[in-house]
């Protein structure tokens, strides 16, 4: 015979609201086998809690329902208090009355009534628990952080610090992101690379940091505390135990006037090139779509020389390779960080403000670029079509962003500051200068950040309108901007020498594939999903796997590197312990009577399925406990019904329904 205890909160006046909460803990105290059964105002706080752990000891309790908010929330929190009272911590049924009533219903009497109903199902489900208990998984004390950008820095720096090794994977040439790219950092007007350099260094020069760059995550198995991860290192066809850097391959390449990605096309680069001065590893890549050497050797393999090799004549070192191969390398880890940053808006989409028909309409990444002292015009800004200092400069604002037409309703976060920190550095480049910032509303959520906005608008005299721009065209030697003022409820015309799109920050372009390698979710727009937004926001849902930067969603660089550095906090918890509990719900196949159709694997978000293979050759599903959510798809995608979910029996679940349909009285 079970004793049940069943506990309803008031959750202040989120549940109480809507929910006669005394009257549903006196119907669940009639239910059968319930002896005893109250309410509290906070149930999850320390009184609520205690209450729970004296009726237990008081009632004898071997089972409880908590009616309350998400298990989500608060499972963990109410299992570990019924641990300490001595049950097992799985003899715990939570039956959520706020987010799937209270929140969803005005009638209090509808409600009450769906509340009494969702708590004594809870009560049936209970008979039929059974304790349960998670199994112990060992730990590969490594770490692998995906992304070298400031977010991917600090957390490999960060852990690395601790004592704990680090390999890092970086898809470009060189570390850096886009932080690389840029002059100055907005509020401060600090150089980019000051800060950020030094970071790169520490990290090449760390002891337990590995370092892979121009190399990409392939696959990834495994489960917490014992990742298996394929490396794909592709070819560099330079020889980086040779390579000491020295540039003389760059100057001699005869290829020079390759458009440069760095420099966001810009600049130009050689076939061989280094991404920009202090690139780390200071070790050249040759593009093999540009190098005749290896095209050549492409089209016949046989060929003894290749066409060209200029670079490997003058390389003291003898470091060039055309016939390097990409290699493929497994390594274990017991947590990964994925921090593999953001891409920006393609401004074509917007064919009204001429951008790619237009020399002079450039984005705000291409006018960090002029504006480096390293850029492609040593820090003077000039007009791409002429070469001549502009004077009069239009901004425009959330291009890419806050616009549903565009899939983009979301705010980027970083645009109105890096526009205002553009207006305040072209200024002090050239006092003549007069910028034009055409807006739709500033926001600028930061510590100094208002502030900055303020002071380019009354320092620096940059011109706000607010207002969409609703065509950019060609007259003469300048562009029309042609907008509107909806302050002074006026269209605007304003004559530019340059347009400069603020473009919107949206996630890689193979983000998806990324998640899907990792097996975890992303939202509609292709960011990472935390696995709660408030309570575990560095936490993928899966678990072992953390997030940092804005792969979750837009961010500045304070932002990324707080995040980072709690990822890496995260990750050295996970780390430091000596082994693990695994999840005790998870499913569980009968082999005997598996027929091997496995589509319990194909649907199965977490890769816990495997095939294992009985007498006479017959192959059957087995569930990998250690990646097991319990999330339960397995059990109803299998045509056998030979998979069941541990405290999701097929008679808990018929007696809740029995409860609900048979027992009307008792609701």
């Amino acid at each position: 015979m079970a004793r049940i205890g069943v506990f309803v909160c008031h959750c202040g006046s989120n549940i109480a609201n809507t929910v006669d909460v005394e009257q549903v803990a006196d119907i669940a105290g009639q239910a059968p086998d319930v002896v005893f059964s109250t309410d509290y105002m906070f149930m999850c706080s320390e009184p609520g809690q205690n209450l729970i752990q004296e009726a237990i000891r008081e009632h004898n309790l071997d089972r409880v329902v908590v009616a309350a908010c998400s298990p989500t929330m608060h499972f963990r929190t109410f299992s570990g208090a019924i641990q300490r009272a001595g049950l097992n911590p799985y003899m715990l049924e939570m039956a959520n009355i706020r987010e799937q009533c209270s929140w969803v219903h005005a009638d209090k009497a509808v409600g009450t009534d769906k509340s009494v109903d969702i708590v004594t199902m809870a009560v049936g489900k209970t008979r039929w628990f059974e304790p349960l208990f998670p199994q112990e998984i060992g730990v590969t004390r490594r770490a692998l952080v995906i992304g070298g950008g400031i977010a991917g820095i600090q957390a490999a720096l960060d852990i690395a610090d601790s004592g704990v090794e680090v390999v890092l994977v970086e898809r470009s040439p060189s570390i850096g992101g886009k932080m690389a790219q840029l002059d100055k950092t907005f509020p401060t007007l600090d150089c980019s690379g000051c800060i950020l350099t030094p970071r790169m260094t520490e990290v090449v020069q760390h002891s337990n940091i590995t370092l892979h760059t121009w190399s990409e995550v392939q696959e990834v198995r495994g489960f917490v505390g014992n990742f298996e991860v394929d490396i794909l290192h592709k070819p560099r066809y330079v020889d980086a135990t040779l390579c000491t850097g020295c540039g003389e391959c760059l100057a001699r390449c005869p290829w020079q006037k390759i458009p440069s990605e760095f420099d966001e096309g810009m600049g130009t680069r050689p076939a061989i090139y280094r991404p920009f001065p202090q690139a780390v590893p200071n070790v050249p890549v040759i593009d093999a779509e540009q190098c005749v050497a290896i095209k050549s050797l492409v089209e016949d393999p046989e060929r003894e020389k290749p066409k060209c090799g200029v670079c490997l004549k003058f390389c003291p070192r003898d470091a060039i390779d055309f016939r390097q191969q990409p290699t493929v390398t497994t390594e274990e880890f017991g947590a990964i960080v994925l921090a593999n940053g953001y891409s920006l808006f393609d401004p074509t989409a917007y064919g009204e403000y001429g951008y790619g028909r237009y020399p002079d309409v450039i984005t705000s990444i291409q006018m960090e670029r002029l504006m480096n002292a390293a850029g492609p015009t040593d820090g003077e800004v000039r007009r791409p079509s002429d070469g001549k200092h502009p004077r009069s400069i239009v901004f425009l604002a959330c291009v890419g962003s806050r616009d549903e037409r565009m899939g983009r309703p979301y705010c980027s976060k970083i645009c109105c500051m890096y526009t205002a920190k553009h207006a305040i550095m072209l200024k002090e480049h050239d006092p003549d200068v007069q910028s034009y910032v055409f807006y739709i509303d500033v926001r600028a959520g930061g510590k100094g950040y208002e502030e900055f906005v303020r002071r380019a608008q009354e320092e620096y005299g940059t011109c706000y309108l607010r207002g969409r721009v609703s065509k950019v065209y060609p007259e003469g030697n300048h562009l029309v901007v042609m907008g509107e003022d909806t302050l002074m409820g006026m269209p605007v015309r304003v004559e530019a020498d340059l347009v400069v799109l603020a473009t919107g920050v949206q996630p890689q372009p193979d983000a998806g594939d990324v998640a899907r390698i990792l097996g975890i979710s992303y939202d509609s727009y292709g960011f990472i999903n935390e696995s709660h937004p408030k309570l575990n926001p560095v936490e993928s849902n899966t678990a072992g796997i953390f997030l940092a930067g804005s792969t979750i969603g837009p961010k500045d660089i304070p932002e990324s590197v707080s995040q980072a550095s709690a990822a890496a906090a995260k990750v050295l918890g996970l780390l430091s312990q000596p082994s693990l509990l695994g999840e005790a719900m998870t499913a569980l196949v009968d082999r005997s009577r598996c027929a091997g159709c496995f589509a319990c694997e194909d649907i199965c978000p977490y890769q816990a399925i495997e095939r294992v293979t009985l007498g006479y050759g017959r192959q059957a599903a087995e569930v990998n406990e250690g990646l097991c959510k319990g999330c339960g798809l397995c059990v109803s995608a299998c045509l056998g019904k030979v998979i069941t979910l541990r405290g999701f029996s097929d008679q808990a679940l018929l007696e809740e329904l029995n409860v609900l349909l048979l027992e009307p009285e008792s609701a």
